[in-house]
């Protein structure tokens, strides 16, 4: 029986570059975001790894859709065997003076509850079975609040309790939920074409960058070992 991985959030940077690494290895890989044609581009740069590779575009942020995909991604390649959980907000950073509750709400579908519900619809399998993986990854922004750089942050702080919990009830059934942390520019990504830009952020120094393939692999890395469920790129960031 093959093995499978979905890549909700495969879009450019690190959710391509985690479709890439687990396709290497052999797995069935479902690709899911928003917009077809980059996914149909992706799979096939993916064909020929050695497992089969799936399309859907789906917007994450409409939860009542969950479902649906969930039966349709089962279709494809039956139960996970992992996830990867990463799309990027709309909207960018909002200082926190200017974050009403309205505009918080806004970010709460992408971030949390859909991971909730893809969560409630893949972990029974997995626990069946004992073994699977959740992983995701999120920015620095979810570690601490940082001047200019609200909005998305408070709302996968939630994400990042709430799989603390979930990493702390599943580990010893044979689930792994493990959790990324990126103090960097993530080279490739929407975020990172926007910071080069003469009209985006060209004019702010947004800091270092780094590779997603060397994420993919700190995220293969850590499903492999099974090891401590959070860890960060810089390392030091989780202990400022």
């Amino acid at each position: 029986m093959s093995t499978s991985i979905a890549v909700f959030g495969a879009g450019p940077g690190l959710g391509q570059a985690v479709a890439r690494r687990y396709a290497r290895e052999g797995y069935d890989v479902v690709l899911v975001a928003r917009r077809r044609e980059p996914l149909e581009r992706l799979a096939e740069d993916l064909a020929g790894g050695g497992g089969a590779v799936h399309v859907v575009a789906a917007d994450l942020s409409d939860t009542a859709s969950v479902p649906a995909l969930a039966e349709w991604v089962r279709g494809r390649v039956g139960h996970l065997d992992a996830f990867y959980y990463a799309p990027t907000p709309d909207g960018g950073f909002v200082p926190a003076a200017d974050l009403t509750a309205r505009r918080a709400r806004e970010y709460l579908p992408l971030a949390y509850y859909t991971l909730l519900d893809l969560v409630e619809q893949f972990l029974p399998g997995m626990l069946e079975r004992g073994h699977g993986a959740i992983l995701t990854a999120q920015g620095a922004s979810s570690l601490r609040g940082l001047p200019t750089m609200s909005g998305p942050g408070p709302a996968q702080a939630a994400q990042r309790n709430y799989l603390q919990s979930l990493h702390a009830e599943v580990a010893g059934k044979g689930v792994y939920v493990g959790m990324l942390y990126i103090g960097a520019i993530v080279e490739h990504s929407a975020f990172h074409t926007w910071t080069t830009t003469s009209d985006g952020g060209g004019a702010r120094d947004w800091g270092p960058t780094v590779n997603p393939d060397h994420l993919a692999g700190l995220l293969r890395d850590m499903h492999a070992s099974k090891g401590p469920a959070e860890a960060a790129y810089p390392d030091g960031i989780l202990n400022r």
